[in-house]
């Protein structure tokens, strides 16, 4: 592996896990510079299509549901059928006819690349997030911190991260090894070997969550987190490469060096932030 991918891997690492820490508004903008970042390569695939969505527009539209996200949660819902009717309206009044394309680039850019990542905001958001820093920052008042005063978000988003990272880890390494059976022709590196151990490590972490959060029946939703994680992990992942093989290039961008683009490392972010809120929010409670 390349040292250039090394070294921008652990950075990013890095700072993903004090925007993790941190929380408030830290974590907020720290993920709207993602989905800005993300939203500018999505619409730079569809443009290599000939496609003309509403670039800027559902950029700010998409920003607005990140931050509502934050400050008033039960309203970021409903951003989404009016950001996208206004989104239409926009393109009904532009000097050259808009087409069924523009539209649904645009519908695809707001959901996919703004909507499903303000997941995370929630889920990071989640229990007595006492703010100790400017802008609702939380730090711990003292180290080690007790593992019953690390609020809920927190935690729930580390252990999901830990997941992604687990079932990444586990499939590029397995693939490397002992991969031998094509997973999918959209993305040919990819191996059914490498998908299993990748579910295996995310289940593994998920397993680790459920015993250190005391979750009902522990064994079944701890690893039933983990696979749902590991699959949802796979299949973003999938999906980006779709969109990059319809749009005839290898990344999304060249930011990361050695990785590509900011969605070829978010890719498997994307559907995971609103699976993993609902699956603590309405799913748990089922179970006491």
């Amino acid at each position: 592996m390349p040292w250039s991918r090394i070294i921008s891997g652990l950075v990013a690492i890095v700072i993903a896990l004090a925007m993790i820490l941190l929380g408030g508004w830290y974590f907020t903008l720290g993920f709207g510079v993602i989905i800005w970042l993300g939203q500018r390569e999505i619409f730079d695939l569809v443009r290599a299509k000939g496609i003309l969505p509403a670039t800027k527009t559902t950029l700010v539209v998409s920003l607005l549901v990140l931050i509502t996200a934050h400050f008033a949660p039960h309203l970021a819902d409903a951003l989404l059928p009016l950001g996208g009717t206004f989104i239409c309206f926009y393109l009904l009044f532009q000097p050259q006819v808009a087409t069924i394309a523009d539209v649904a680039a645009s519908i695809l850019g707001l959901f996919y690349g703004g909507y499903l990542p303000s997941f995370w905001v929630r889920l990071r958001d989640l229990g007595d997030n006492v703010g100790t820093l400017p802008l609702g920052g939380y730090w711990p008042d003292r180290w080690p911190l007790p593992l019953d005063h690390i609020p809920a978000g927190l935690t729930l988003t580390l252990i999901a991260f830990g997941c992604i990272w687990a079932a990444d880890i586990g499939a590029y390494t397995a693939g490397k090894v002992i991969g031998k059976t094509p997973l999918s022709n959209i993305s040919p590196k990819k191996t059914v070997e490498g998908a299993a151990f990748g579910m295996a490590g995310s289940m593994a972490v998920g397993l680790a969550g459920g015993y250190w959060l005391s979750w009902p029946m522990w064994p079944l939703s701890g690893a039933a987190l983990g696979l749902m994680i590991g699959i949802s992990s796979l299949l973003g992942d999938l999906t980006e490469s779709l969109m990059k093989r319809d749009a005839g290039v290898k990344d999304s961008g060249d930011l990361i060096p050695g990785h590509g683009g900011i969605l070829d490392r978010t890719d498997s972010y994307v559907f995971t932030g609103a699976l993993v809120f609902y699956f603590v929010t309405l799913f748990l409670p089922l179970l006491d």
